[in-house]
């Protein structure tokens, strides 16, 4: 379902050159590998040939693209130098003087703008988590007490406090917002009027993480980078800055697990990730913008897992020989006609027709893409009342929180609660009431950012899926009517935090190292 303000033209896999088998064959493959995909959109030449959401998510919601995120602060980082306010050259310590300890490290003071898009500052780990500790009101001074074990600009460690910074240098130079210098310099003249910036408690946009955007923005990213910056007869982004940018500056280490990672040891740029073809931004759990120069080919994906390289294997493997192999003719139709006289003509009307079946078999498959609502029976007349268990891995609030269930136009309200409310007088209590549909999905909104919610009863437990829709996690309710227990427990643990409450707030607003 393409959006109804369309960023880019449309077209098919054939009109395009593109084989459908091959994209049948890449959905084929993220099923195989159990790879929970929400959005899909492939852009060939320019145009939208492939496009998918897996329901509940849909084309009009923006989705959580964590560390993809850092591409795009990047990109401000190259306003701010083509308009002659910053440089790659510039150093932490000449720009942000005022977070600069007395103390600093003398290879600290060497720190510059291309170490920290490059992150070669000389960390061997994240720095995040020990930089809040040190300055939990201050990550950028926290960053600069934290120890440098290598030598500045030899080793790549990636390092989310670097992106951190560059988002201040940025702000401190144009004088501007991060967000604000990107919606007048990039999304509204791309069209884009939709960005949402998760923050930290200050107000500050992180910059590493938190942009919020739909699918086919960051397709247009990718498209924008794909032709070097111009888009129509605007070149928004210089071209030697693309350049600069998507080139390897540094090689990449080894994952620490050992698993197997091809497209993640080809070295990285300014804030992008150098790949066996092209480069591409990443966000954790699965927020892909592959752009590929050479098979003139823009990939965007957002998903809920940690199998990124398992989706770009398949893009690979599976995608790109389907490029410039649209026709599709049957084997032993073609043999049986070698010998006419209109042999040829006649095999490209075959092919012309087995391609367009393709297409709409193809159309058809995106179009019917879903993720599973919850199966059992609705049991219109039944509740349920229980004590919440924290004590499980990932759980979503806090221990003791009391589950009511309570049977609501053909589905259920599912009220947690109540919980003191932050930041009111002493005794102030609120609950979160939740919408739940059976066979199908139901949204509400009850602290801002929305929920879309199904469930079913199965036998003596009510069970419930949580979408919490613009990002990629939801929270699986499990109530059990015989012990009165319940537990609410995340598919993946988002990384600012546990607490559902904190998540269904907008815009969040937190400090990674508040849970």
């Amino acid at each position: 379902m393409p959006s109804p303000h369309p960023l880019l033209p449309r077209s098919t896999p054939a009109a395009s050159g593109m084989s459908s088998r091959a994209i049948t064959a890449l959905l084929d493959r993220l099923d195989a590998h159990s790879v929970e995909c929400h959005s899909l959109m492939i852009v060939h030449r320019g145009h939208v040939i492939a496009e998918g959401w897996w329901a509940p998510y849909d084309a009009d919601r923006p989705h959580l693209l964590y560390s993809l995120t850092k591409s795009f602060t990047a990109i401000a980082v190259g306003l701010a130098v083509t308009d002659g306010l910053l440089s790659p050259d510039d150093r932490i310590a000449q720009i942000l003087p005022e977070h600069v300890p007395a103390d600093l490290h003398r290879q600290a003071h060497r720190l510059t703008v291309h170490h920290l898009l490059s992150m070669t500052t000389g960390h061997r780990t994240d720095s995040l988590a020990e930089a809040w500790q040190r300055e939990p009101g201050d990550l950028v001074t926290g960053f600069l007490r934290v120890p440098f074990p290598d030598p500045v600009g030899t080793r790549h460690a990636y390092d989310n406090p670097t992106t951190f910074i560059l988002a201040r240098m940025v702000e401190k130079v144009t004088g501007r917002p991060l967000p604000d210098l990107l919606d007048e310099r990039l999304f509204l003249p791309m069209g884009i009027d939709h960005a949402e910036w998760d923050r930290v408690a200050s107000g500050a946009a992180f910059g590493f993480h938190g942009l919020h955007l739909r699918t086919e923005a960051v397709a247009a990213f990718g498209q924008l980078l794909l032709r070097e910056g111009r888009w129509g007869e605007r070149q928004l982004i210089p071209r030697s800055w693309v350049r600069l940018a998507t080139r390897p500056h540094i090689d990449t280490q080894p994952f620490e697990d050992g698993s197997g990672n091809a497209d993640y040891l080809r070295g990285y740029g300014y804030q992008f990730w150098i790949s066996r073809h092209g480069y591409h931004g990443d966000g954790s759990f699965g927020q892909l913008c592959v752009v590929v120069p050479s098979h003139d080919l823009v990939v965007a994906v957002t998903g809920a897992h940690t199998r990124a390289q398992a989706v770009l294997d398949a893009i690979w493997e599976c995608l790109l020989p389907g490029v410039g192999h649209a026709a599709s003719t049957p084997d032993d139709a073609a043999s049986a006609r070698d010998d006419a006289g209109d042999a040829a003509s006649t095999r490209d009307d075959a092919g012309d027709a087995a391609s367009a079946r393709d297409d709409e078999l193809l159309a058809e498959r995106l179009r019917r893409l879903s993720l599973p609502p919850v199966p059992g029976s609705a049991a219109p007349h039944r509740s349920a009342k229980a004590r919440l268990d924290a004590s499980t891995e990932d759980s979503a609030l806090p221990d003791a929180t009391t589950v009511a269930v309570d049977p609501v136009g053909g589905g259920w309200l599912v009220r947690f609660g109540p919980f003191p409310e932050i930041g009111s007088l002493p005794g102030a209590e609120t609950f979160l009431d939740v919408e739940v549909g059976h066979g199908e999905w139901r949204e509400s909104s009850p602290l801002g950012r929305p929920v879309v919610a199904t469930g079913a009863w199965q036998g003596d437990t009510f069970v419930a899926e949580l979408y919490v829709i613009t990002t990629p996690h939801r929270v699986r309710l499990v109530v059990d009517t015989g012990t009165g227990t319940a537990v609410a427990t995340w598919n993946i643990a988002p990384l600012t935090g546990s607490d559902l409450r904190v998540h269904l707030r907008s815009p969040l607003m937190t400090r990674p190292d508040v849970a």
